[in-house]
């Protein structure tokens, strides 16, 4: 009997969002694949989960992936984590599932933590439709990427660095225009979590006089109004 590989999401920052059924199938588990084994180990500690942890990370995952369904043909039950969230959104596991699929195995993936569908609740924006863009393209790419999106009418999220968000909103600004409706919201479900809404330019101005620290998940409202959406889809019912 062949093993399976689960996807396990793991808390993007309070431990209290891990999930009951997240700590048996890690708990049950033969091998943790994990992406820094570092970040990893006061988890594991802190839920009394003591198993074989393997680093998967994007330098290693593609030599990686066929040692580990070879593991999975021996039956063995492999779990992967990243270092917060959930697997393959914007962190490795892309590619191993693919891999593990084509060699006719199951993969589950348990429901949990991610950063985005907090950020994009609380952001006060259409969450009726809408395009995750993770992390933009740092330079090759980038200015390609941004202007297929100035068409976008659905609110889009992405994922952004402390060092690199007010660029990356001055280049919002210019492409969307400063008036465009936004959120940033930074260290989600920690003490200091906080989200700012406002259109673009005010957004920018609020980070330039406030330090930044953290992960940050960036909504940025679509190019429709919400109801000239609603309308286009209520005429093509």
């Amino acid at each position: 009997m062949t093993g399976k590989l689960y996807l396990v999401p793991t808390p993007i920052g309070n431990l209290e969002d891990m999930t009951f059924r997240a700590i048996k199938v890690l708990k049950a588990a033969d091998l943790v694949l994990a992406e820094d084994t570092r970040t990893s180990a006061p988890l594991l500690k802190h839920f009394g989960i003591d198993k074989r942890v393997f680093a998967h990370h994007q330098h290693n995952e593609h030599k990686a992936s066929a040692e580990i369904v070879r593991f999975l043909k021996e039956g063995q039950q492999i779990a992967l984590i990243s270092d917060a969230g959930t697997p393959a959104i914007s962190d490795p596991g892309f590619y191993l599932v693919r891999e593990v699929l084509k060699a006719g195995i199951e993969v589950e993936c348990l429901p949990g933590a991610t950063a985005f569908v907090p950020a994009l609740v609380n952001s006060g924006l259409p969450a009726d439709a809408f395009v995750f863009e993770g992390f933009l393209p740092v330079k090759k790419g980038r200015q390609t990427r941004l202007k297929k999106l100035a068409a976008e009418d659905r609110t889009m999220i992405f994922y952004e660095s402390p060092h690199r968000l007010l660029k990356t909103l001055t280049e919002f600004e210019t492409t969307f225009g400063a008036d465009r409706q936004a959120s940033v919201s930074r260290e989600l479900t920690k003490i200091y979590e906080e989200t700012v809404r406002g259109s673009l330019s005010e957004v920018r101005i609020h980070f330039e006089n406030n330090p930044l620290k953290g992960e940050l998940v960036i909504c940025v409202a679509g190019g429709l109004p919400e109801k000239g959406r609603q309308k286009d889809r209520h005429d093509g019912e």
